[in-house]
This record gives C-alpha cells, structure tokens and sequence, in this order.
C-alpha cells in the first residue's frame, strides 16, 4: 500500500466518523469513497466507523462492477459511488449519508429550490430529489445519477443524500452545506411561503464564486454553525 493510498483510506475513516460525529449520519447507514487511481476506495458494508481500520477499507476497480479487494464487502451502495467516480473525471470523492433534514424533506418527495444564495454551489437553482428506489440496487444509482445530472448533490427519495467534490474534504463540505440548506428550507415552509431567487440572481451568485471561493473547511463550517 503506497503512501497516497493510505493516506486516502485513512481520510475516509477520519470522514465517516465527523459524520456520525455531527449528527449528518447516524450509525453505519453512510458511505463514503474516494479515487485513487482507476480504482475507488470505499467503506465497508455495516462495519461501526469507530472500529474501522485501514485495511478494512474495500478496493474496488472503476471498470469492473462487483470486484474488490478487501477483508470486508464494500458498501451496499457501491453502484452509485462507482458511477459518480466513474462518470465524472472532476471528482474524486463521494459522500453518502442519512441526515435528519435532507432526509425528511426526500421523504416527502421534495427537492430544494433557491432558497438560499448558497444552492449555487452545488451547479444550479436547485438541488433535485430522485425517484425511489431500493437500497444498494441498481436502479437506485440509475435514478440518483439521473437527479446528479447537471449537479453535485442530490436528494434520494425517502432516503437520504450524495454529495460529491474533488476531494475528500470538499466533498464532506458539500454535505454539511446541503444539509444545512434543507434546514434552512425545512424551517422556512413552517412559516409560510419562502422567497424563492429567481434564476438571474443564482448565475449572479455562481459568477461571484468564481473571485470570492466556497470554503472547503467543512470542520470550521460545522464548528461556525
């Protein structure tokens, strides 16, 4: 094992705890991968993140589907996570969890809409919720690719939530922003009607990314609230 690649399986076990960490998942109902090469790394099924070490981290090549390498079977959600990587070249590591707003409004059926200036980081004016389907099949990483399209997070109905970045960290901030925007939406409909931006200001904001920068701390972020 090289260096890098420890260093990733590591980053992976030091993720999957600050999620559970921070309320974005509960037990071992997330996942979480990254790229090394042509091959993904990803978190074993139904292993506690507190008892996971390295090795235990499954290997799986990016053209082959059902293989690894490993002591443990990759997550039941490999599908996704090896399309994700798969598919899109700019990233390098995806995040799949079950947190508490993300998942009560995919319950619903609901995806997020432009409440807040900061959906424009996720690619858009919105973050779109996939059709149902079981988990670890098939046809749920057709569907949740589907409501990816055009985007870097997505909402799975009656579910829970991908994210992805370009790397591990930046991945896991895209989580926690996601989450923190559904919170934010959740909260506003038991008011009433929320104000909605409207296309134009989302590109503006998209625009102003590109001189401002999105933070990637997603510790920092957590810690700020």
């Amino acid at each position: 094992m090289t260096t890098s690649e420890l260093e990733i399986r590591e980053g992976i076990i030091e993720n999957c705890l600050f999620m559970n960490q921070t309320g974005l998942n509960q037990g071992t109902s997330g996942n979480i991968s990254a790229r090394h090469g042509d091959n993904m790394l990803i978190s074993p099924s139904a292993t506690p993140y507190n008892k996971l070490t390295p090795g235990m981290i499954a290997k799986m090549p990016l053209e082959a589907e059902g293989q690894w390498e490993g002591p443990l079977n990759p997550s039941v959600e490999w599908r996704f996570h090896q399309k994700l990587l798969k598919g899109r070249p700019e990233a390098s590591a995806v995040v799949h969890a079950h947190p508490t707003y993300c998942t009560t409004l995919s319950i619903m059926g609901m995806g997020i809409p432009a409440c807040h200036y900061m959906i424009a980081a996720f690619g858009g004016n919105d973050v779109k919720c996939s059709g149902y389907a079981t988990f670890g099949t098939a046809e749920l990483s057709v569907l949740a690719l589907e409501a990816m399209e055009g985007r870097n997070a997505c909402l799975l109905a009656n579910h829970g939530m991908i994210a992805v970045g370009e790397n591990l960290e930046k991945a896991m901030w895209a989580a926690v922003e996601l989450e923190t925007i559904a919170r934010q939406y959740y909260l506003s409909l038991q008011l009433g009607k929320p104000n909605i931006l409207s296309d134009e200001q989302v590109d503006d904001t998209i625009r102003s990314f590109g001189s401002y920068g999105v933070r990637d701390d997603h510790k920092r972020i957590a810690a700020n609230g």
